[in-house]
């Protein structure tokens, strides 16, 4: 469960961390209400969850009534990555002089949560690990005795941040380990971080996500879950109507799969042969012709997809069933949305193959050579 950066915010709020003031607001007469409260200058920011919101448009900073109105008007309701913007959060702008990032999440390798600090804060933090990772400090966790305060200490200070706020920052993450222990979150972060021009810190972002498994114990998160169903996106709500475990990525090349594992093989041949996925769904075992139709439908639906790969590899699922569904909603277009790769083995495989029509859909008998044609027709489709 993704908590949205307000619902977050009040979870911090909570535990006594410092986030500025702030309202929700979900029109634009409310957000211009909303902005007299907590006093202009106001950060208004969209409530969708994805990153990057400030390059893409929906997070401005504004000064006056006039241009809350004016910036509501275009934030609210407009198309955010695909995701539908109903909700905006009006928040007091933060006049800072440093951004700094802090979070902490669980590494798999070393079987422990890791607190993380870095004073490149405000940006990708993914990119900072890839690009720069010595500009991250790591200190690993024991579960069984929580973070000792001398390891926050020595996260922040080998992040180098300044001595005069390392204290302050320290106890944010002492905080935010708290908080993910208690609330069993995955990953828990700031980004970023303010560091005023009065040195006080300030966590001007939130992001908590929570094992689903654990929401049983958390009746406070259960309704926000629920408080956060208003603003689902069309393709989680497709999702979910159809029993698909879908997960939307940032790419273009769009993948379906029969199984996990064949799906991260797909995700990574696509990354291997210089192409972006642009989702995870898996159909599951013994699809039948009209969850493949279903499958179509959700990808057909992402506005990010430029190209499809089929990858199916039939045990129960059979080749001649699954062609059988990509024809039934293929021939309901009168004019194929985008591309269509298929890749068919095993079960009925080949039976599939005759079934299946190629005025509609590129064949390919190898995967490899069914993620490249994918690839190269995603490219095509995103040049023009």
């Amino acid at each position: 469960m993704k908590l949205h950066e307000y619902q977050a915010k009040q979870v911090f709020a909570d535990a006594g961390l410092p986030v500025p003031d702030s309202e929700l607001a979900a029109s634009v007469d409310e957000v211009v209400e909303a902005a007299d409260r907590v006093g202009y200058p106001v950060a208004i920011k969209a409530q969708v969850q994805v990153g990057g919101r400030g390059k893409a448009g929906g997070i401005e900073l504004v000064d006056s009534e006039e241009e809350a109105r004016e910036a509501a008007d275009r934030i609210l309701g407009m198309d955010l990555k695909g995701l539908h913007v109903d909700r905006v959060l009006v928040e007091a702008a933060v006049d800072f002089v440093n951004e700094l990032y802090v979070g902490v999440t669980m590494d798999r390798n070393e079987g422990k949560p890791v607190a993380m600090v870095s004073t490149k804060g405000g940006v990708d933090i993914e990119s900072v690990a890839e690009e720069t990772p010595e500009a991250i400090s790591r200190v690993h966790v024991d579960p069984s005795f929580g973070m000792h305060p001398f390891q926050a200490r020595k996260a922040v200070y080998d992040a180098g941040v300044e001595r005069d706020v390392a204290m302050d920052v320290a106890s944010v993450l002492t905080t935010l380990y708290q908080l993910w222990d208690d609330k069993d979150s995955t990953d828990i972060e700031v980004n970023p971080v303010m560091i005023t021009s009065d040195r006080e810190v300030v966590c001007a972002d939130a992001v908590m996500n929570i094992d689903d498994d654990a929401l049983f114990r958390h009746a406070d998160l259960r309704e926000m879950e629920e408080e956060g169903d208003t603003a689902q996106d069309d393709l989680e709500a497709k999702a979910d109507e159809y029993g698909f475990d879908y997960v939307r990525l940032s790419g273009n090349t769009g993948i379906i799969g029969n199984g996990a594992g064949l799906v991260m093989t797909t995700l990574d041949l696509v990354d291997y042969y210089g192409g972006e996925p642009a989702n995870f769904l898996d159909i599951g075992g013994g699809a039948k012709a009209s969850r493949v139709a279903n499958a179509l439908d959700m990808v057909f639906s992402d506005e990010n997809v430029d190209s499809v790969v089929f990858n199916i590899f039939g045990g129960i699922t059979r080749g001649d069933e699954v062609a059988k569904g990509i024809n039934e909603a293929l021939e309901s277009f009168d004019e194929i949305p985008k591309p269509v790769v298929v890749r068919l083995a095993g079960t009925n495989a080949e039976e599939g193959m005759e079934i299946l029509n190629t005025d509609l859909v590129t064949v390919e008998k190898t995967l490899e050579d069914a993620v490249q044609r994918a690839v190269e027709y995603a490219d095509t489709e995103a040049d023009k």
